[in-house]
């Protein structure tokens, strides 16, 4: 019959005030329409409904968006939140939480982590790059929760004195165990100063030759930043007492540390990096560097300003991530909880110019990018994971990203590989 419409292939298809894919701009009265675990469409109602014959639902007053995505996170330092006051310096914090680790049992860390999945998906995260601390806890906790998990795995080795090959194979043969499905891993070698520089190019190597995303602690403090340009300071002290080789101090920024051992990757997950040397920001953008900045945990340390003017440059994709709970400040009567949207407005009011889109980007496209998921989550477009949450939406498109980035509280539906994860309630 000519003209005739071609029958969508779909299983439900939802309706909303507003749809905002990332990918495209926002949709007025828009439709999603859903065929198993896949996105199959998007766009206005009235063009989707008209080729439709399967379920349909009417969300109403809301803005449907992909599920964001939270590019750091440490699920199992949950229950650790308000433990440690601000430190003067980082070193101080370093030592409370190694010492807090050491006295946890399997189960404590276990239900910390639970519960900090519970929490991100309440607010929206449905994908999140989670460090592994205690890397025993998987697969069991993947398959606890609904959420999208790239567990990077831990390594560190300066106490243990364990040789860098022994530690790189140990966690391989862990990773390679682990069941495949919604669920990924990927290597952290945890930060320069803790990790020798055998174990991070052992890494960086192993990682782009399997195509694993890898995580690593950057440039995080100015007693990091000291220990490696002057080959001094607080922290080389302290890891000198501990009687790490401190033979890779004094040649150069922690950026250019990373790049002598050959990990400065597309594929890298640089977390923090507030402190740059002078030609360091060009680097990272000529490696096309992953960057995850966690501005609750910024906050927290006191740092120096994130160097965001020098980060925004073509071929560095910039992120966002909640960090964990040991490092947000909490007071006696105050309750926090790890929640994308409030990382969203503290980056908002530190940088007042950014554009909203800009930001929300920094929680979808970019950290998909960041975690090797690039064109699967963080966007509502066709053939991508049927990955979306709903939040409560009255205003305009042209309001839309000045409101998600400003909504608190949890988010009103959220679905993952298609099924509900939080159901609306209609």
């Amino acid at each position: 019959m000519p003209g005739a419409q071609p029958t969508l292939n779909s299983n439900l298809l939802l309706r909303a005030r507003i749809v905002a894919p990332i990918s495209r701009p926002p949709i007025n009265d828009g439709a999603v329409a859903v065929l198993g675990e896949r996105f199959a469409a998007v766009g206005r109602w009235r063009d989707l409904s008209a080729s439709f014959s399967g379920k349909t639902l009417d969300l109403g007053e809301m803005v449907l968006l992909p599920g964001l995505v939270n590019a750091h996170c440490h699920l199992d330092y949950t229950h650790m939140a308000g433990q440690f006051p601000p430190p003067k310096i980082f070193t101080d914090w370093l030592k409370l939480i190694t010492t807090t680790k050491a006295e946890w049992a399997y189960s404590e860390f276990a239900a910390s982590w639970l519960a900090g999945a519970e929490m991100l998906l309440r607010t929206g995260t449905t994908t999140v790059g989670d460090i592994e601390n205690v890397p025993e806890l998987l697969p069991d906790v993947w398959e606890a929760t609904p959420l999208r998990v790239v567990s990077l795995l831990e390594m560190t080795g300066i106490r243990s004195r364990r040789d860098p090959k022994m530690i790189l194979q140990e966690t391989a043969r862990r990773i390679e165990t682990l069941p495949a499905g919604r669920c990924l891993a990927g290597l952290s070698p945890h930060a320069p100063y803790s990790t020798l520089p055998e174990l991070v190019r052992l890494s960086a190597e192993m990682a782009r030759r399997r195509k694993w995303p890898m995580a690593i602690h950057l440039a995080e403090s100015a007693q990091e930043f000291e220990m490696f340009v002057d080959g001094k300071g607080e922290m080389f002290d302290w890891l000198r007492r501990s009687q790490r080789d401190m033979s890779d101090c004094g040649h150069g920024s922690p950026v250019q540390h990373l790049e002598r051992c050959g990990a400065l990757r597309d594929n890298l997950l640089a977390i923090h990096v507030n402190y740059l040397a002078e030609k360091d920001a060009a680097l990272l953008a000529r490696r096309k560097v992953n960057i995850v900045h966690c501005p609750r945990s910024h906050a927290y340390f006191r740092h120096d300003p994130f160097p965001l003017r020098d980060l925004t440059r073509p071929g560095i994709n910039l992120c966002l991530g909640t960090d964990s709970l040991a490092s947000v400040h909490k007071t006696r009567r105050e309750s926090v909880e790890l929640n994308l949207f409030e990382e969203m407005c503290a980056f908002a009011a530190n940088q007042p110019k950014m554009p909203p889109k800009r930001i929300l980007q920094m929680v979808t496209v970019n950290a998909a990018r960041a975690l090797g998921l690039k064109g699967q989550v963080g966007e509502v477009s066709p053939a991508a994971f049927a990955d979306l949450i709903a939040v409560p939406f009255a205003g305009e498109a042209a309001e839309v990203y000045d409101a998600i980035v400003h909504h608190s509280g949890n988010v009103a539906a959220s679905m993952i590989d298609g099924h509900w994860a939080i159901a609306p309630r209609l």
